[in-house]
């Protein structure tokens, strides 16, 4: 039992039925409401949970946990054997080293701090650097420490008013390089703190393209926690957007992208509430805003562009569980002109929800396979696709198992 009353759903002799409907009440959704995302009765669902019919298979019990943003399927089945993370990655080796940094705030000044110029170049590189990696984690994990201490160092070093502005745009563009690194990591309290504290420097810094960042991020940070965080999710986005929006008829191309870059996160947001109009009503509205962008301009934190509107559209379509229409925008897509190895391997994945939705596991696990090439790192934090590859081992077809069992071993998953 858990000290707010609510019986904990991990502890034993729990049934799954009990366990399905602790964590659906917890997250919020309605039996016909998660029925109908699973394509199922709202009867079947409550005789699933009173426990009048058995465990369903792995597929379902997969689309299950992806619904309710379970993080271990022995949290769903009480079956410690079937043991998975699905949403959060293993922790990376540099992940004690970024931890510390983050939480460390050394008061004596011992040496000069770099200007907000060398902290905004050592910043690009860090980008560049990171698109340009498979193992982006890896690069990224490397610098970040310090990139930190520099960045709260300057900030503190500071003597007017202007610098100190500018120190804060440095340091919460450094918070947001790390949110990237942090996320689908098991430290979500971390996770959180880094979001914050970016947004708070961010406003400090009262730069609009830093707060618009900081926002992006921090509604992602809502929205990934499941749907009790989409109404959060949906304020800081929509009052982000409202901020930015007297800069615009000005802007450059960073400013302009961050904005098309909320845009399109109100779409996702909408998508993942299943409202069809509204995501693709704010997909076009982004789409848009694209178009304002130079024709080869690259948004090198948000990765927004010109050529990320067709990845998006994918995303989107995979969101509101159109398995043809994913497809259809997975046709449409031009993946060459992505040039972030991680962003090409996400747009990857997308690719694969959607060929999976529609019922083509063969091209979902061969796509998979090309995020792989593109970011091993990509993959393996990804949720989704560890999801797939999950129940491709499961697969009747032997050959397609195999194949799954492969990338699955890969990934690091089901390891002992």
């Amino acid at each position: 039992m858990s000290s707010d009353g609510t019986p904990d759903p991990f502890a034993n002799p729990l049934a799954f039925g009990q366990r399905l409907q602790i964590l659906r009440q917890k997250r919020g959704l309605s039996r016909p409401v998660l029925a109908g995302l699973l394509g199922k009765s709202p009867d079947w669902l409550k005789q699933i949970e009173n426990g009048r019919m058995s465990m369903p298979k792995l597929p379902v019990i997969l689309r299950i946990a992806e619904l309710l943003r379970v993080r271990d399927l022995a949290d769903l089945t009480g079956d410690q054997s079937l043991s998975v993370d699905l949403f959060v990655g293993p922790g990376h080796s540099r992940l004690p080293a970024v931890r510390a940094a983050i939480n460390a705030f050394p008061l004596a000044v011992d040496r000069q701090a770099p200007t907000a110029a060398h902290l905004q170049a050592r910043l690009a590189r860090a980008w560049a650097a990171r698109h340009q990696a498979p193992n982006h984690r890896e690069v990224v994990g490397e610098l970040l420490p310090d990139l930190i201490r520099d960045g709260q160092l300057a900030v503190r070093q500071a003597e007017t008013a202007a610098d100190r502005r500018a120190a804060q745009a440095c340091l919460s563009e450094i918070y947001s390089l790390s949110q990237f690194f942090v996320a689908y990591q098991p430290d979500s309290a971390l996770l959180w703190r880094v979001a914050e504290r970016g947004m708070v420097a961010a406003q400090e810094s009262e730069d609009p393209h830093a707060i618009g960042v900081a926002a992006w991020l921090t509604a992602q940070a809502h929205r990934d926690g499941g749907p009790a965080g989409f109404d959060a999710a949906d304020a800081v986005t929509t009052e982000a957007i409202r901020y930015l929006e007297p800069y615009l008829p000005e802007a450059d191309d960073r400013v302009l992208a961050i904005a098309g870059a909320l845009q399109f996160e109100a779409g996702y947001t909408a998508a993942r509430r299943g409202e069809n109009g509204t995501a693709w009503n704010w997909w076009d509205t982004a789409a848009k805003t694209a178009k304002k962008l130079d024709a080869g301009y690259y948004h090198p934190i948000t990765s927004f562009s010109r050529a990320i509107m067709g990845a998006h559209a994918v995303t989107i379509a995979v969101e509101l569980r159109a398995g043809g229409e994913s497809v259809r925008q997975a046709n449409k897509a031009d993946a060459v002109a992505i040039p972030s190895r991680p962003r090409l391997a996400r747009h990857r994945i997308e690719e694969a929800r959607g060929y999976q939705l529609d019922g083509q596991a063969e091209t979902a696990l061969a796509t998979l396979e090309r995020a792989h090439e593109a970011a091993p790192e990509t993959i393996r934090y990804n949720g989704y696709a560890r999801l797939i590859v999950i129940e491709e081992t499961e697969s009747k077809n032997p050959a397609r198992r195999r194949r799954a069992a492969v990338l699955a071993s890969e990934l690091g998953l089901l390891a002992a």
